[in-house]
This record gives structure tokens, sequence and C-alpha cells, in this order.
């Protein structure tokens, strides 16, 4: 049963009504249990398979266990105990075969109850939450069904605040076609609109590697750089669409992962809309106590402000190779590192060239935002190459074309990228400048019912005519 399927929204929708039977928080809370364990039952028959997951979960509990008594005062400690369990079940490439397990053991969601664990240990470690977390509760908090596969990332306090209040929150017929909507919405991302565009980008990775003509060559490169992105932006947005209506609909709010990415302007704001969850979780956890380590043993003025060009350059290395085990996303880490780094030099710089008044003008200039957001694009279809390919895949794509052909082919996708994108947002402020009484027409509940009956009704047909799975969801390997 995979994430985003038929079968996953059905089965997420059964526990929804269920769960609603009662708003006693240990009826929803058994529900959410019983649920989250039927789900893994279902992922995997071996029960064998999860006993590596049991035993991540217990160290983890233990650690909090410990600290929250005052037993053990090491953080760092605990900390670096479940990164190394964390490291050792994902098997990283950089450790040596042989101290890994020999038989096939769950890992689906690991990376994902990694993060809440460790934020439940550094909450609780560095004194900031005063709280005891019963096991049970820790238990729905890092195996709930709904963010296991692939996040969002939700806080424990968000999450025991819906999860475990006396009161839910309300439920009104005018949420219901709100969730119900988003479901329809997300899974049409993922079964139709990404099913098409991972099409595309297979067919870019054959015309790639066949004698054909170099102008379809160049045209096959500029799919294949395009397309990577939007399939991955459908993919994952629409499981995490499907996810937060299911959770909203057994009176649960999750956290919101995505905002218009691609309406980003610079990398560093990109980050700010894309994967939030994750980014943020980063942010709160590497980047700040990094930033804030630093500045107390550098004085210099001058040195401070090129500080956060470094942070930001180990923050999002390690959210690079967080995505994968092997070398290429070594290779992904870096040129996310490098991307925001030189994205904050430049602010740093045309700070000190035009001042930062000055800076702040150019910045909320029509055209500028525009070449951001095409060169922020095609950066970021640049570094999608190591986060789907293998080293094998990647020399192959990029040795099909010459230094020359590959330049024409980011230019042409920097230009495309600048005057599409452009485009869209003028056209999506026009949609919303016309208005009725209530808002916008566009988003109005007559818009959505129409729009979301068509969306229902052409993912239906597809799905049946096809008869072929969609991709699995990009973001539950990780």
């Amino acid at each position: 049963m995979d994430s985003a399927s038929f079968q996953f929204v059905l089965f997420g929708l059964a526990v929804a009504v269920v769960s609603n039977f009662s708003r006693s928080p240990v009826w929803r809370s058994t529900v959410l249990a019983v649920a989250s364990i039927l789900f893994l039952a279902l992922l995997s028959r071996s029960p064998v398979a999860f006993v590596p997951l049991a035993g991540f979960l217990l160290l983890g509990y233990g650690a909090l266990v410990l600290l929250e008594r005052g037993i053990s005062r090491s953080l760092v400690f605990s900390v670096l105990a479940v990164v190394a369990a964390y490291v050792w079940l994902k098997k990283y490439t950089f450790l040596p075969e042989g101290i890994f397990l020999a038989f096939p053991f769950f890992t689906l969601g690991l990376s994902y109850i990694f993060f809440r664990v460790l934020h439940l240990l550094i909450e609780t470690g560095d004194g900031s939450e005063k709280r005891h977390v019963p096991f049970f509760a820790y238990l729905l908090y890092t195996l709930n069904f709904t963010t296991l596969v692939a996040g969002p990332i939700q806080r424990y306090d968000d999450f025991a605040r819906d999860q475990l209040a006396p009161h839910p929150i309300t439920l009104s017929p005018g949420q219901i076609g709100l969730q119900m909507e988003r479901l329809v919405r997300g899974f049409f991302k993922v079964n139709v609109l990404a099913m098409l565009l991972h099409a595309v980008q297979e067919d870019g990775i054959a015309q790639l590697s066949q004698p054909v003509p170099m102008g379809a060559k160049l045209a096959a490169a500029f799919r294949l750089a395009v397309v990577y992105p939007l399939f991955l932006y459908a993919n994952f947005s629409g499981y995490i669409d499907v996810v937060i209506a299911l959770a909203r609909l057994m009176r649960v709010r999750l956290p919101e992962n995505f905002d218009r990415p691609f309406s980003a302007s610079s990398v560093i704001e990109f980050w700010t809309r894309w994967h939030m969850t994750l980014s943020n979780w980063f942010k709160v956890y590497v980047y700040n106590p990094l930033l804030l380590a630093l500045m107390r043993r550098v004085s210099s003025r001058a040195v401070q402000p090129f500080l956060g060009v470094l942070c930001f350059f180990v923050t999002f290395f390690l959210i690079g190779i967080w995505h994968g085990r092997t070398s290429e996303f070594v290779v992904f880490g870096v040129l996310n590192g490098a991307g925001i780094s030189i994205n904050k030099l430049w602010e740093l710089a045309m700070t000190r060239a035009l001042g930062r008044k000055g800076y702040l003008a150019l910045a909320k200039n029509s055209a500028y935002l525009s070449l951001g957001r095409g060169l922020n694009f095609t950066w970021f279809a640049y570094t999608m190459f190591w986060f789907w390919g293998s080293w094998k895949q990647i020399d192959r794509i990029f040795a099909s074309l010459g230094v020359l052909q590959w330049l024409e082919v980011w230019t042409a996708i920097w230009v495309s990228a600048t005057a599409v994108l452009a485009l869209w947002e003028w056209l999506r402020g026009l949609l919303l400048s016309i208005r009725i009484s209530s808002g916008p027409v566009v988003t109005s509940g007559y818009a959505r019912v129409v729009y979301a009956s068509a969306m229902g009704v052409i993912a239906f047909i597809i799905t049946v005519l096809l008869n072929q799975a969609a991709p699995g969801i990009v973001y539950k390997a990780f």
C-alpha cells in the first residue's frame, strides 16, 4: 500500500471515520495506535524486520527518560548515540559492510522518526521543555501513520495539543469539504501530474542515450533538467496534501511543508518555501546553535557577517547528506551548501555596494525578482541530478553533450524559467484580483468544487485506463 494510492486514501478515510466515533482522547489515541500498527503490518509481513526499528525507538526513549529524570546529564552523548544508531541502520557507505545487520529489516520512515526523537532529546536535555512524555504518547508521536513515510516533521507539543487534548479541535462541515478537496488535489498531483512528468523524464533519458540529431539531444536535455523538479514537487507536495487532509479529518493539524517554492527569487528564500519542516528543523537545531556558538568566539564585526555564510554551508550540506547514504548525496550536500552560501555572499556584497536601502529597493524590482526566480529554478534543477541519479547515470547524461551545448541548455532553462514564472506570477495576481463579496473567485467554494470534481474525474479515468501505479513517493526513500 503506497502513500497517496487509492488504498492509502481509503485506509486513511476509514481511520478518520472511526476516530470520530468519540471525542475522547483515549478513543482517538487507541484508533491511531491500531491504525499505525496495521499500516506497518501492511508494509512488511515479517515481524523480525521490525526488530531494529523497535530497538531504535527503545534507545531513543531510554535516553529521553534518563534526561527527564536527570540521571544522565549528557545531552551530547544521548544525541550521538541516536545519530550513530541511525547511520548504522541506514547503512551509510562510508562504514564497512561487515558491521551491518545481515538480514533484511524495515527502515521506511526511519529518517523522520530520527528527527522526532532528536527533537525530544534536545528540547528535554537543554532544559527548555519541562514535561514527561509517556511511552504510549512517544510511540503515537513517532509512529503516527500520517507522518511516518515522508513527514511532515511535527513538533511533539503541537502533536500532543491536538491528539491528546481532552477537547479536540472542531471539525465542521466546511472543514470536511476543504479537506476532501485537498485530498483530491493531492491525489491528482501524485497519480496524474507526477506520473506524466515521470514519463517525460524517462523519455528524456532515453533520447540522450540514442544516436539522434544534436537538436533533439539539446531538447531532451532541456526536458530532462526542467521536468524533474516539477515531478518532485508534484510527487512530494501531493503526498503532503493527502496526509495533512487525512490528519485534519482526524482532528490533528500537521504543519505545512510547501509554500509555492518556485515563486522564490533566491536560494535562501526557496528553502523557506520547500520542505519547510525539514529546513526549519535544521535552522532550529543546527544553524542557530552553530551561529550563536561561533559569534561568542569571534568578536570581529568585520568577520561576523561571514559566520552566517559558513553556518549556511554546514547546515545545507547536512541537509544534502541526510537525503542519502551514498557519495552522490555528498555532492548534493556540497552543491546545496554552496548555492545558499553564494546567495548570502551576494547579499552581503550588494548591501555593501548599494547600502541597505539601495539593496532592499533592488530586491523589490520586478525584473530583478524575475531573473532571480529563473536562476533559482535553474540551480535547483542542476543539483537534482545528484539527487535522483547514480554516478553512472550522471556521467552518461553529461557526456552525451559537450560543455558548450550544456551551457546552451542551462542558459535556455534560465531564460525560459524567468519568462514562464514571471508570467505565472502575473496571471496568478490577475486571477486573485477578480473578487466577489466572499473573496477571490478562484478560491471560492464554488470554484473549489468545480476544479476538485474535474481533478477527481481525470485522476480516476487516467488511473483506471492506464492501470498502472504512479511512481512511489520519492521522499519515502529517505
